[in-house]
């Protein structure tokens, strides 16, 4: 397991090449692009609406939540690595986006804004120690409908998994390390919100979780 200065490390170095790094894995048959398209769509966002990205890198997710969010939304991006959120300020810039604000905050740290319609993480709550945590806090604090969503990597319940440790060196340059095969946020999502499903893909190795903001229970006024 990588401890939090060394996370932080590899990722300010990786920072200016993840972009072009993330798509070598189509070589492999991983189709991050789809996941991650698959992913935002799961939100079922509207314009005008706001969606909270926790761990957005260098914004890859960024377009696809414009798309749904329109102009008149809002985007929040956090992450906790200085050099990833410069380049997603320099995309914003060169896109001519001005409805997405920048939080530098580890992810068990941050405090949600309330009634927010959305929260999405791509590829990045496996590595938060707290994700529990930090799904339990943000759950209360989404909008009536308002949905969480994490697509990540996972260990298969099937006789795949015995391919883990040949395909984890190509996943150990973005922090993935075995022990986080113990690590399972979609069983959060089913924890504290409602309509909870998984889907798995690429062999059961990756898989995206959707859950719902639970109603809030009201008692009848008496008589």
């Amino acid at each position: 397991m990588f401890s939090h200065s060394e996370l932080l490390d590899l990722y300010r170095r990786r920072a200016k090449r993840y972009d072009f790094t993330a798509n070598l894995y189509y070589l492999v048959g991983f189709r991050e692009w789809k996941y991650r398209k698959t992913a935002v769509a799961a939100l079922r966002l509207r314009p005008g609406d706001t969606v909270v990205e926790i761990g957005c890198g260098t914004g890859l997710n960024f377009r696809l939540l414009e798309e749904k969010v329109g102009a008149n939304g809002k985007i929040v991006g956090v992450d906790m690595t200085d050099a990833m959120l410069a380049e997603g300020r320099t995309r914003i810039e060169r896109e001519g986006w001005n409805n997405i604000e920048l939080v530098q905050c580890d992810a068990g740290r941050y405090k949600f804004p309330q009634n927010i319609n959305g929260i999405i993480s791509t590829f990045a709550l496996t590595l938060v120690p707290e994700f529990d945590e930090v799904i339990r806090r943000s759950a209360d604090a989404l909008s009536p409908e308002g949905r969480w969503v994490v697509a990540d990597l996972k260990m298969p319940n099937s006789a795949f998994k015995y391919l883990y440790p040949a395909l984890l060196p190509i996943f150990r340059p973005f922090g993935v390390t075995l022990d986080l095969s113990d690590r399972h946020p979609w069983e959060s999502i089913a924890k504290y919100l409602d309509e909870a499903t998984v889907q798995e893909y690429f062999l059961g190795f990756t898989y995206i979780a959707v859950g719902e903001a639970r109603a809030v229970e009201t008692c009848e006024p008496r008589d």
